[in-house]
């Protein structure tokens, strides 16, 4: 696991309009009063791991591997055999995994942290995994440098 990787992609969660709705939030609830305060000390907690979240993806020799810190502490492979096919796809985080961050459904996971592009991996086992870029040409051009039927 100490390979250089191929391609490297780190994301975070900086959208402006989930900052603007904690802000809000936030605000309301410091105008409210007293009796309040203890969500804002929440919403604080929320907003503190929001933006410590990261995914980061790389594409090495022996398969992808993916982190979503600090939920992961460690890399998860995806071995290059554990692959059937693999492909960019355009999707809905709402509509299709129902949000953002880990997302779990029917024979699907979902790594994904904005925007609505990725690349689809269907894994010999049935299962299948969605991993989201920034950077969608980058990665597959990094695939198929590396992936081997």
């Amino acid at each position: 696991m100490n390979q250089d990787p191929t391609y490297r992609e780190v994301q975070l969660f900086r959208q402006r309009w989930l900052w603007i709705l904690l802000g809000g939030m936030a605000l309301l609830m410091l105008v409210s009063g007293p009796l309040l305060w203890p969500g804002l000390a929440i919403i604080g907690v929320v907003a503190t791991f929001l933006y410590s979240l990261r995914l980061e993806t790389e594409v090495r020799a022996d398969g992808i591997y993916l982190k979503l810190w600090p939920i992961h502490r460690s890399f998860r492979q995806i071995e290059w055999s554990d692959i059937e096919r693999y492909e960019s796809k355009k999707y809905r985080p709402l509509r299709d995994f129902g949000g953002w961050g880990i997302r779990w459904a029917p024979g699907k996971i979902a790594y994904n942290v904005s925007g609505n592009q990725g690349v689809w991996l269907e894994r010999r086992n049935g299962g299948s995994v969605l991993v989201g870029s920034q950077h969608v040409e980058d990665f597959v051009t990094a695939i198929d440098e590396v992936y081997e039927d």
